[in-house]
């Protein structure tokens, strides 16, 4: 499992130790989700609400996230157990960004897909 992405030629770059973690695609899917309830969610509901991931690739992700300090996890003491996930205050500060570059993606993603087309024909 990477814990922490750290080049040693740059240790203390944040874009390569924050972006880098948050930049890949289950990271922003998990943020974005949990960001659109308005309660914690639990595993399965997250699982639910992003169908493509793995159950490995949602529990690793979770974790990374926590490590940063960007997911909360609370376990109750129950039976069966119950964990739910939530953002934290870091992770509502970093919401605006995330949501610019959603609205970004969302403005721009006809011309992309159209040169990646021209492209992809100009390349045969």
């Amino acid at each position: 499992m990477k814990t922490q992405i750290v080049d040693p030629s740059y240790p203390n770059c944040p874009v390569r130790n924050v972006i880098g973690r948050i930049g890949n695609k289950w990271s922003l899917l998990v943020l974005l989700t949990l960001n659109s309830s308005a309660d914690p969610l639990r595993y399965k509901e997250l699982e639910q609400r992003i169908p493509d991931i793995s159950q490995r690739m949602l529990s690793v992700t979770l974790r990374d996230l926590e490590a940063d300090g960007l997911v909360a996890r609370r376990a109750y003491a129950e039976i069966p157990p119950r964990v739910e996930y939530a953002l934290t205050t870091r992770a509502i500060t970093l919401l605006p960004h995330l949501m610019a570059l959603v609205g970004w993606a969302v403005d721009n993603i006809a011309g992309i897909l159209a040169d990646r087309q021209a492209y992809a024909q100009r390349a045969k």
